[in-house]
Formats: structure tokens, sequence, C-alpha cells
């Protein structure tokens, strides 16, 4: 039997979506007030599929998944500038979409037992990405 399990966390992040190869009226054309330094209430949500272990009743642990969360992400990005202050995301605009694919990217080497797992950043309680690594 697969199931899915979720864990939810959040942080606060400030972000500018601005391209350095662009110039300032073509940044504001493509980004419009977002080309302005501002912040979000992020939340992450991480959900893993896998076989329900017989010993446990878990497809994971979810105060194992809260952890991984908070050491690989969280802790991070929390009151950062994703911009200057996170090294691993030096050089990605940082849009739901690549903090999705970031995100993703931190935990994959801590989930190698989920059959198959999933990052949804929502940057607003209206709008968010999504990331499986299904390419």
């Amino acid at each position: 039997m697969k199931l899915r399990v979720s864990r939810r966390e959040s942080f606060n992040a400030a972000h500018q979506l601005s391209d350095p190869n662009l110039s300032d009226s073509e940044n504001h054309q493509l980004f419009g007030k977002c080309t302005n330094l501002h912040g979000h209430n992020y939340v992450v949500e991480v959900v893993v599929s896998g076989q329900v272990d017989p010993a446990t009743g878990y497809v994971m642990d979810l105060k194992r998944l809260s952890d991984l969360i908070c050491e690989e992400i969280i802790e991070q990005v929390d009151h950062r500038n994703l911009n200057t202050d996170v090294p691993w995301l030096h050089g990605r605009l940082p849009t739901a979409e690549n903090l999705a694919v970031a995100f993703w990217d931190r935990l994959k080497p801590r989930l190698q037992n989920a059959t198959r797992f999933a990052v949804r950043v929502w940057e607003t309680e209206k709008t968010w990405a999504e990331y499986s690594g299904d390419g």
C-alpha cells in the first residue's frame, strides 16, 4: 500500500526579483513592483510517498521530516535576504518556482528511502509552486 504524508513549515524572508542582465526598465516591465526588496511569510510543504512500514505504521516519521525541513531549509532561510544571505541560492532568482527546486535539491539526499516526494512553496496564501523532480 502506497500512501502520501505531508509536513508544513514556515519562514519569513525578503527577496527581490531583478535580473542583473536586464536594465531597470526591463526588470520593472518583467517583474513589476517585485523588483523592490520585499518580504513574504512563506510556507514550505513536503509530501512524501512510500510504503507503510508494518512495524511503525508510518510512511515516514513526520517529526523526522520536520527536523529535516528545518535543518536543510528553514534554519538557513528564515529572516534572511534570499538574494544575498543564502549561499546555496546564489545565482538563482528567488521566485517560488526556483525556491521549490532548490529546496527539493536540499532534501533529496536525506529522503533516499522515499518512493517519491514533492516540495510546494507557498509565497502567498494564493500562490504556490511545486516541484517533484519529475523533470
